[in-house]
């Protein structure tokens, strides 16, 4: 059973089309175009074309593509902050906020057209995001999936929280967790595949698989083809195999 899986996008339109491309190529050579492209989450912030990102993804989707869009930390950020500017996610840390400059919420808002979000009062940036902002992408982001399973691979953005059965998954732990889930060395049952904690490469641990590869901080974006619980990256030349490395570190 084969499906694909791309990293954490973060607002970098034109490596989502170079990685798609590598899927196309994949699909000819293997002569599967059903397999579903799950996309891991955090399609906003920190790059600089965010609301390309959601026009290309939603309109795929509209348009009948195979492709799964699972929902992020930063694409929840995106809709808290649409519904209600002062509205704190119960997992950011209280000293921080969506427009906090290292988060990435102004550099979304400004491929929107809202200029300086992050140097205006918040109520005048909210009144032009509303303006500015289409209805269709904040309902798009709301309504995406925290997960997605396809025979022995579970994808979800942030990863699982141990011992609790996949079913009963929390979501801000399915967008949100880190070191208990990335220290667990243990099976998960499926092989997990998730983003969120970038890494300089796509690494496979063997119960996991972390395809954050940093695009969010000026590197590539990875995608991935898993087949049963094999794994390739995929790039211009084709693939290459991700051996599983339990010992790797485990970020």
């Amino acid at each position: 059973m084969r499906s694909y899986a791309i990293g954490d996008i973060h607002g970098h339109l034109d490596q989502l089309k170079r990685v798609h491309a590598y899927i196309a190529a994949d699909r000819l050579t293997c002569g599967d175009m059903d397999a579903p492209i799950v996309h891991i989450g955090d399609l906003v912030d920190r790059g600089p074309d965010s609301r390309g990102v959601v026009d290309y993804l939603s309109a795929g989707i509209a348009a009948g593509e195979s492709w799964v869009v699972l929902k992020g930390n930063h694409d929840r950020l995106f809709t808290y902050f649409m519904e209600n500017p002062t509205r704190q996610d119960p997992i950011l840390r209280a000293d921080l906020s969506w427009l906090h400059p290292g988060m990435g919420g102004s550099t979304t808002l400004g491929s929107y057209g809202v200029p300086n979000a992050s140097d205006r009062p918040i109520h005048k940036v909210h009144g032009d995001a509303l303006h500015l902002v289409p209805s269709a992408h904040t309902q798009f982001l709301s309504a995406l999936p925290t997960h997605f399973q396809r025979g022995e691979v579970f994808f979800a953005h942030a990863g699982i929280r141990p011992g609790i059965a996949l079913h009963d998954q929390a979501e801000d732990d399915l967008l949100w967790i880190r070191d208990v889930f990335l220290m667990e060395k243990g099976s998960h049952g499926p092989l997990v595949v998730h983003g969120h904690t970038a890494l300089h490469a796509a690494t496979n641990y063997g119960n996991r698989l972390n395809v954050d590869s940093g695009a969010a901080y000026g590197r590539a974006l990875t995608a991935v083809v898993i087949e049963g619980r094999d794994v390739f990256k995929l790039g211009e030349n084709g693939r290459q195999r991700l051996l599983a490395s339990p010992d790797a570190a485990f970020r």
